[in-house]
């Protein structure tokens, strides 16, 4: 080789390695984003310290090539509020929505802009399918919807839904979602004790219902979560081609492991019953808890012996009454709970598999978390909407395009309301969010730093994730609610009625130790009690509140009728006839079912 080619040739190659390392280092500045949302998923998940045995490849695969959050925290533990927070940014005690209340009725929520809004005021295509925010599915903000939200499959037995059949009384008396849960197989041969035939039925009401098929395990109808995640695979192939000539935000919502826990048998098949571990449950651990001094059940009560809004309390004792033993109940349940986790692994196995393949990886943000937990029995408690550690923590996984910070984990407590500005610092999306004056600036705080960095990142936000707890009202006044603070060593709750708990979470991570009448934390109580009333409205601030025209009463100012009409929203199962209409009679043979001491 000649010496004056040496020097060109060498110049090449520097050049092509800077170009290289400045391709790399230069991260896309309107990257796409994959938003993947599960409903009801605590850490039973690989990597996140949760249930043992739980199968999720994907899930850990996809932790792996980003950052895990093991602290992440909901904003509401339950559906409804905590999605009208996440995608508004908004917290419950700024806009009023701590229920069911569809979540733009709300005049706070309803002047500002959604997480898909303001994608699509940055130029972004926006597309969605499955269960995103609660009750409405084509929201503002989609330009292209999939499939509604649809909590089937179903049992289906002459005129109404029923509870799988594998599942005895009193705990199926629930009702055909919480009281449910089963392989989705044949039932030609099964029936109901008065010799009605079963069959399956999709989650939609009305013209949307539909009849779905079980031959046999390979010659069957789809379920929701299945068709969602076809519906994520077709759209992302297309996407990979730049169709749209603009960068996309895709959001994507499974319905499992949300009750009924009902998915193919073969996902039951990877968790034999008599193999199943159950939780660390200290006996009665919730003695020393003042949950039910806000539910209406006495101290020294068994939970389920009195009258009782509390489902949690509710759903344990139904079912630990359902079996033989507690240790059997409480496999069942969770054999199921894993079964529905890896069905949905799977689907976002596929959505990883096809993003991997098809180049969009390299300017693809992908983010998968939950709306809030689930416990498991712990506090003789078996659902969410809890301030507990159990309904609060959410798997949170972010992946950036470049890998930076794979396979590292963040121990900071962050919460839901944390993801939109965090968006809005990754995408360099300009603009206000609000609508108006009557709109709220966001609440949270971008955790990019921490992407970038897990352990020294800089964090302007604060030291605590807050949750404010659901209970049934007609109006929400915030300074009258209940919190939860939960920081890096410590959980503060305050309930409604200045009852407090107090739990040292790096020494008692199962939070069985209350702390609040220990002299030697009253400064910390103190503290801790500072810090959450500086964070919410002082007494007698009352966001606007949604005005109550209950459809179909013949008095629309009638505050029973508003009640009737806002306990169907969350119950639909009350609707014997499903035609649509709760009367109340049916309301109260429901409540009657559910709960046998509402009778008195």
């Amino acid at each position: 080789m000649s010496q004056t080619l040496k020097p060109i040739l060498f110049s090449v190659l520097i050049a092509t390695v800077c170009l290289t390392y400045a391709a790399k280092a230069s991260p896309v500045e309107h990257p796409n984003v994959i938003f993947i949302i599960c409903d009801d998923l605590n850490d039973y998940v690989e990597g996140f310290g949760g249930h043992p045995q739980t199968k999720t490849p994907n899930m850990a695969r996809l932790a792996e090539q980003g950052v895990r959050f093991t602290q992440a925290h909901c904003n509401a533990p339950i559906c409804g509020p905590s999605r009208a927070s996440l995608f508004t940014g908004i917290y419950p005690h700024n806009s009023g929505c701590y229920g069911f209340t569809k979540w733009d009725t709300y005049e706070v929520l309803k002047h500002s802009r959604t997480l898909q809004e303001h994608f699509e005021a940055n130029g972004y295509f926006t597309l969605g399918t499955g269960k995103l925010m609660h009750h409405r599915v084509v929201q503002r903000g989609w330009q292209q919807y999939g499939h509604p939200a649809d909590y089937g499959p179903f049992v289906v037995a002459g005129d109404g839904k029923a509870a799988h059949p594998d599942v005895p009384a009193p705990y199926r008396n629930i009702g055909a979602v919480d009281g449910s849960f089963g392989p989705f197989v044949n039932l030609d041969d099964r029936k109901t004790e008065s010799g009605l035939p079963m069959s399956w039925l999709n989650g939609g009401w009305g013209a949307r219902a539909k009849a779905l098929r079980v031959d046999s395990a390979d010659d069957r109808d789809q379920t929701p979560d299945e068709l969602n995640g076809d519906w994520a695979v077709e759209q992302l192939r297309t996407l990979a081609k730049n169709a749209h000539g603009k960068p996309f935000f895709m959001g994507i919502g499974f319905i499992r492991p949300h009750t009924p826990l009902i998915v193919p048998a073969r996902f039951f098949d990877m968790f034999p019953l008599d193999s199943i571990k159950l939780p660390t449950i200290r006996p009665h651990d919730i003695d020393d808890t003042h949950v039910r001094s806000i539910r209406g059940i006495p101290n020294g009560a068994e939970p389920g012996s009195t009258r009782a809004e509390d489902m949690g309390l509710r759903l344990y004792s139904n079912l630990v009454a359902s079996y033989s033993s507690r240790e059997e109940a409480l496999r069942r349940f969770i054999q199921a709970y894993l079964a529905s986790v890896a069905s949905v692994d799977e689907q976002i196995g596929r959505i990883l598999d096809v993003v991997d393949q098809s180049g969009l990886k390299e300017d693809t943000i992908i983010i998968l978390t939950s709306d809030h937990g689930w416990g498991m029995g712990e506090k003789d408690y078996l659902y969410k909407n809890s301030l507990w550690q159990e309904s609060t923590q959410v798997p949170l996984i972010v992946r950036l395009p470049d890998d930076t910070s794979a396979n590292t984990q963040c121990d900071r407590p962050v919460s839901l309301i944390d993801l939109y500005p965090t968006l809005v610092d990754l995408c360099h999306m300009k603009g206000t969010t609000m609508k108006g004056r009557k709109g709220h600036p966001l609440d949270g705080y971008s955790f990019k730093s921490l992407l970038m960095d897990p352990v020294k990142g800089k964090w302007s936000g604060p030291d605590e994730a807050l949750t404010a707890l659901y209970k049934w009202r007609m109006d929400y006044h915030p300074a009258q609610e209940s919190y939860s603070l939960r920081s890096k060593d410590w959980r503060y709750i305050r309930y409604e009625n200045g009852k407090e708990e107090l739990y040292h979470t790096s020494n008692d991570p199962h939070e069985w130790n209350n702390l609040d009448e220990r002299v030697e934390h009253a400064d910390r109580l103190i503290h801790f009690r500072k810090r959450l009333l500086d964070r919410i409205p002082q007494p007698g601030t009352i966001p606007p509140q949604p005005k109550w025209k209950p459809k179909g009463s013949s008095n629309p100012n009638s505050r029973a009728e508003a009640w009737k009409s806002q306990y169907f929203s969350s119950h639909p199962a009350a609707d014997a006839n499903k035609d649509g209409k709760l009367t109340w009679s049916e309301l109260k043979a429901y409540r009657e079912v559910i709960d046998p001491s509402s009778k008195r």
